[in-house]
Order: structure tokens, then C-alpha cells, then sequence
């Protein structure tokens, strides 16, 4: 090889040198570019606040000023945004594993249901959306509130049992309380009492995540979870709210207090009108959920303010959502959430973060199945890669996505519970009813057991729900013209709508992963095979407990 010498003046370099010196600056120099570009451009954090039982049909949203203009006003809100299932642990799996029930196999609040059993902790926990953060996208987790209604058990783990991808836990034991509850603070129980100060839990769990804002690594993004016990059951309020909304009363929306008459038999079973003492009660539950609330809106401006003086905020998601929704004396059903009408299944789902412009509403339809692959969208994981059902909404907020090519439609499940006895208040009622109230107005029941799909379309806004009972009663509403879903028009709806409808129930009740995300009825790659129609509901019950086995 040819040697080249360079002279200049005394000194003598030979080009290799040169060459290599060179190189080594220029090395340096785009090391210190992409340094710099990871510095301006670092993945961004994610906050996800979960509230219990917080509707949006019928006014769940009101009292939260701050919470609508903090994320609301500053992004995106989703006004058809439903949950997989109208219960607390189905609907929460859906969140943590992108899974419709069919697939998690989570069917009601019980360990016999799955709720936090040991077979959820060795079979789903692992593929939750957390434990690919942590894992794969070196996100550090925090969890703060309810996780699943059964978690703290001791018969799966007790408060000692972390699930895989938290950093940092401290989960409530069992259902939402507001007081005299027990956390598990990264696997060892912290008892609480009474004392406001030190014990409201909704203000306990502000506190802890400021601390952890405070004291996080600021060398890696972080992903919060924070899930509120408001405005469940007890409704305890905070004692500076305890007065507030004197004369509020539940909405008298036009299906308040009437006879579903052509509906399933559950809620045909309902007394109505109510006695005066069941509406006093339900008008009672509404002003103090709504006073629950305020500190929900409290925690949110907290939060808020504490990532914006951190410099964090312009570079943080911060998602606001509920597992369900809930009902106060729509058809005469006292209160509760379960059913399949828009008050249980619809919920509030309010986001803001980088490139998501404010003031934005969107009309299409997101399923709380997509919570997850839309978490680890933005950061950065491929959703591919895992076996969830959901879709990223990602690009709908951020305006890369045309409308045209969402899905036009979502499943919603429902595994009914009931009681092998009478119960001996209501001993005409018989056995397999359950949540039943002192009128003897039942909630739920083994058979109120049902599949819906939840079309969402520029052409159509309908619902299609079968029962797994003996007569495979149907359910169907056009929510356009009817949006209190008073006329089932299952009898009177459009023969060949009847059938798209109930082949692409059958699509969904079958499907896994991707094959959960094809066209629904009013897309026009929508392919209709004859061969579904009609068919049978499997039976969930049977089919759920056995794979439980």
C-alpha cells in the first residue's frame, strides 16, 4: 500500500493518522448530536388516572371542573369511549391487558371469577401492558389505588404479592375504601385509619404520587397508574365537601323512573314508579358520589400542577378515565352499574400530551381494550408484538390518522351472578338472582349474561346485544334517534341489519388479537358470511369456568 507523508513545517504526519483523527472527531462529534437529540427528544411520561364507577351519561363529569379544563380543554375527549365489560375487575383486566373478557378470562369481582386469582397472576399479569413498559421500554412504574377488586387475598398472595412491571406499588387491598383500609407499599401492608389528615385515600394517593414525581429517576421516563376509589360506594366524602351540592337530585332524563318494557326480563322485573324512600335514597347516592368527586379534581390539578413546575408537563400523556359507568333509577333500577345501556358502558376518556392539540373532541369509537396498546405506542413498543386485542388511538390524537380506516365498532360482555338460594327477604323472586334491593328489585342474575356489539359509524349508531338464556332474547337500539334506548327494535329492525349485526358478534365473541380489530358492519371491507348467522351464543358461563380449570 501507498504511503503518503504530509510536511508541514517540523512536524511530519502520515495520512493513516490523519484519516484516523478524523474519524474519531467525527465519531465524537455525532455522539455528542445524538446525545443532545435523546435530550431534546426523550420518550415521553404517561399518566393514567382510573376513577370507580364514574359515569358520563348522566352527569358523572359535572363537578370535575378542574379535571375538564386541566386535560379536556388542553387535548382531546372522546366522546364514545366504552368499556369491555360494565364491572369493576372484568373491565379493569380489559385496561391492564388490552384483552376483551372472552380472552383474560376475568369474569366478575370474585377469585372463583378470576379477579386477582392465581391463575390471572400467572397467566395475564405478565403480558399487562406494565410489565412490557418496564421490561422492553425501560419505563419506571408506579401504581398507586385500586388495582382489582379481590388483589390482597389471602388465599393469591396477599398484600405481599407484587404484580410483574410495578416499580413502585402501593395498592389498596381489596374493594375502594375512603378510610380504615390497609395498602401494600411494595409488598408490606401500611394500615390506615380514620384521621383525614392522614387516612382520606383519595388525598393519600395525591400525596404519594407527588412524592414519587419528587423522587423519581430523571434519567428515565416514568408511567404513573393512579386509581382513585371516587365516586364508589361508601361515597365518603372529604369533611370540607361534606355540605357541598345540598340540592342536587339524580337526572330526570326520560328514563328515569319508567317500565323497560320490552326488554330482558331483568329489568322488566323492576317495580316502577319507585317508592319515594328508593328515590330519596338514589337522589341521596348521586350528591355524594358527586362529592367524592371534588377530590378526584383536587388530585388532578395537583398532579397537573406538579409535572408543569417540574418543566414535565409539555412532555407528558396524561389519560383520564373509569372502569364503568353506573346508573341512578334509569328503568327503575335503583343503582348500580352491570347492564348493557350506555349509562354503565359509556365512560369519560379525556387526554393531553405532546402534539395533541387542545380543544379537540373525536366521535369515534374507542373501547378501553385500547388503553393499553395506545400506552405502549407512545412509548414506542410495537403493539404487533403482543397479543392484545385492542388498537392504538395514538394517531387519532395526534391527527395522523383518517377516520376512515378506525373500526367502526367494539364488543361488550357480561357474565350475570346470581345465588344458588332465595333470598329470604325476596323468597318469590327463587334463586339465581343477586344485588337485589329491600323492594326486592334485583340487579343482576345468572342470566343476565349477554354480548353487545357498539357500532359507531358516519352511517349508524347502534347496539346489538344477545342474552345467553333460554330464549337468546335480543336487544337492539338505534341511538340515534333514540339515545335513552327506550324502544328495542329487534322486531322492527331491517332483516339484513339483524344479520350483519349478529355475524359480527359472533366475529368478535371468537376473536384474539388482530383478528379483533377487522371492519365492522358499516365499513365497506366489511365481508359477510351467511354461515354465522344466527348461531347460538356459546354458552359463557360454561365455557369461562372451564378454561379457569
Amino acid at each position: 500500500m501507498a504511503s503518503f507523508v504530509f510536511n508541514s513545517g517540523s512536524n511530519t504526519v502520515s495520512a493513516p493518522l490523519v484519516l484516523l483523527h478524523f474519524i474519531i472527531v467525527i465519531c465524537v462529534t455525532l455522539h455528542c448530536v445524538n446525545l443532545a437529540a435523546a435530550k431534546s427528544n426523550p420518550k415521553p411520561n404517561i399518566v393514567l388516572i382510573l376513577t370507580d364507577d364514574l359515569d358520563v351519561s348522566i352527569g358523572g363529569m359535572i363537578p370535575l371542573v378542574k379535571t375538564k379544563k386541566l386535560i379536556g380543554d388542553a387535548g382531546i375527549t372522546f366522546t364514545n369511549a366504552f368499556v369491555a365489560s360494565p364491572l369493576c375487575c372484568p373491565s379493569r383486566a380489559s385496561i391492564l391487558t388490552g384483552k376483551y373478557p372472552h380472552n383474560h378470562h376475568v369474569v366478575n369481582n370474585t377469585l372463583e371469577g378470576n379477579c386477582s386469582s392465581t391463575a390471572w397472576q400467572k397467566g395475564q399479569e405478565p403480558d399487562a401492558f406494565p410489565a412490557f413498559l418496564q421490561k422492553h421500554a425501560a419505563y419506571q412504574t408506579f401504581f398507586a389505588g385500586k388495582y382489582l377488586n379481590e388483589y390482597g387475598s389471602k388465599k393469591a398472595g396477599g398484600v405481599e404479592h407484587v404484580p410483574l412491571g410495578w416499580d413502585h406499588w402501593f395498592a389498596l387491598e381489596r374493594n375502594s375504601k375512603y378510610y380504615n383500609y390497609t395498602l401494600s407499599v411494595n409488598g408490606r401492608a401500611q394500615r390506615h385509619g380514620q384521621n383525614y389528615s392522614e387516612d382520606y385515600l383519595t388525598d393519600v394517593l395525591a400525596n404519594i404520587s407527588i412524592d414519587f414525581l419528587e423522587n423519581k429517576s430523571n434519567r428515565r421516563p416514568f408511567f404513573m397508574m393512579v386509581s382513585t376509589p371516587a365516586p364508589h360506594s361508601p361515597w365518603t366524602a372529604a369533611p370540607q365537601y361534606d355540605s357541598s351540592f345540598p340540592d342536587l337530585k339524580a337526572p330526570r332524563d326520560p328514563n328515569f323512573n319508567i317500565h323497560g318494557k320490552d326488554k330482558h326480563w331483568l329489568i322488566r322485573q323492576a317495580k316502577t314508579p319507585m317508592s319515594n324512600s328508593s328515590v330519596e335514597f338514589l337522589d341521596n347516592a348521586y350528591r355524594k358520589r358527586w362529592r367524592t368527586l371534588l377530590s378526584v379534581d383536587d388530585l388532578v390539578e395537583k398532579l397537573v400542577r406538579k409535572l408543569d413546575v417540574r418543566g414535565e408537563l409539555s412532555n407528558t400523556y396524561v389519560i383520564f378515565t373509569s372502569d364503568n359507568g353506573y346508573h341512578t333509577g334509569q328503568f327503575s333500577l335503583p343503582m348500580d352499574k352491570r347492564q348493557l345501556y350506555e349509562f354503565d358502558i359509556r365512560v369519560p376518556l379525556l387526554v393531553r400530551g405532546p402534539n395533541i392539540k387542545p380543544n379537540q373532541t373525536s366521535p369515534l369509537p374507542i373501547a378501553n381494550v385500547d388503553l393499553g396498546p395506545t400506552i405502549l405506542d407512545i412509548a414506542g413498543y410495537n403493539v404487533n408484538e403482543t397479543q392484545m386485542d385492542g388498537m392504538s388511538f395514538l394517531p387519532i390524537m395526534v391527527g395522523e390518522m383518517n377516520s376512515s380506516v378506525w373500526r367502526s365498532d367494539v364488543l361488550v360482555e357480561y357474565e350475570g351472578e346470581g345465588r344458588n338460594v332465595s333470598d329470604p327477604a325476596c323468597p318469590l323472586l327463587g334463586p339465581g338472582v343477586s344485588e337485589c334491593f329491600p323492594d326486592c328489585v334485583c340487579e343482576d342474575a345468572y342470566n343476565n349474561t349477554y354480548a353487545c356489539v357498539r357500532t359507531v359509524s358516519p352511517n349508524a349508531n347502534l347496539q346489538y346485544c344477545e342474552f345467553d338464556d333460554n330464549e337468546v332474547f335480543v336487544e337492539v337500539y338505534n341511538l340515534t334517534s333514540d339515545p335513552f334506548q327506550l324502544s328495542n327494535i329487534a322486531k322492527s329492525i331491517d332483516q339484513e341489519v339483524l344479520e350483519k349485526m349478529n355475524h359480527r358478534l359472533m366475529m368478535l365473541q371468537s376473536c384474539s388479537g388482530r383478528s379483533c380489530r377487522t371492519p365492522g358492519v358499516y365499513d365497506s371491507r366489511f365481508r359477510f358470511d351467511p354461515r354465522f348467522m344466527f348461531s347460538s351464543l356459546v354458552p359463557h358461563r360454561n365455557k369461562r369456568r372451564q378454561m379457569l380449570k
